[in-house]
């Protein structure tokens, strides 16, 4: 099992990363909540990894904290959510606003989640109520924002592909309809705002924390 990884960032994407450690390349399956933390690429970063194999693929998950990867961790054991359906919950509701929907059992917030419907979000509230338990006593980190993500004074204007072309492919990466994107980024959408700002404002207007 690995359980950690601290190298290199060679490359992010909105969804992946590929970090170097040991002189080895990891390909890493991100949720987008972990991506709006990461470091600028060239610069040491720490992921707490899930390692999942099956039959056709072997996967490495990566988390921004501990307490999203041991939510994630739950979550597959769940009837019917698989790693790709737990990564895109953990895309729009990281580990503390997913709590908070359980404990207030708010399904609202969770059906705006793509590929969660309400029979999915009812057996999300009923079997994680039993389980985030487990989670207690974890500290949970208050991540602060890196200067890409936080749109502060020191960032620069955007180069290269759209912006916006790039974080609505993201959405529709992430499940959404491309009318949803494209209306999602439409409403957040100001000059020079990088991808990562933009998939952050929409993320946050599309479902609300509860």
């Amino acid at each position: 099992m690995i359980g950690r990884i601290r190298g290199i960032l060679l490359e992010k994407a909105p969804g992946h990363v590929l970090v170097e450690c040991s002189g080895l390349g990891y390909e890493i399956d991100i949720p987008y909540t972990t991506f709006f933390h990461l470091p600028d690429a060239g610069q040491e970063v720490t992921l707490h990894t899930h390692f999942a194999v099956r039959e056709d693929a072997q996967s490495l998950f990566g988390f921004a904290s501990r307490l999203d990867r041991d939510l994630f961790r739950l979550l597959i054991k769940v009837n019917g959510v698989g790693p790709k359906l737990a990564v895109g919950i953990l895309s729009g509701l990281d580990a503390q606003q997913f709590i908070r929907c359980v404990e207030v059992k708010d399904v609202n917030a969770l059906v705006k989640l793509p590929g969660v419907g309400k029979k999915t979000a009812e057996r999300l509230l009923i079997e994680m109520a039993d389980r985030i338990g487990q989670l207690e006593g974890q500290f949970v980190p208050t991540i602060p924002d890196t200067p890409a993500a936080s749109g502060g004074p020191g960032n620069q204007p955007p180069t290269g592909p759209d912006p916006r072309d790039e974080a609505e492919a993201a959405l529709i990466a992430l499940g959404y309809k491309p009318q949803e994107a494209a209306k999602a980024i439409s409403k957040v959408a100001e000059p020079e705002m990088t991808s990562e700002m933009l998939i952050r404002l929409a993320l946050k207007n599309m479902i609300p924390a509860g």
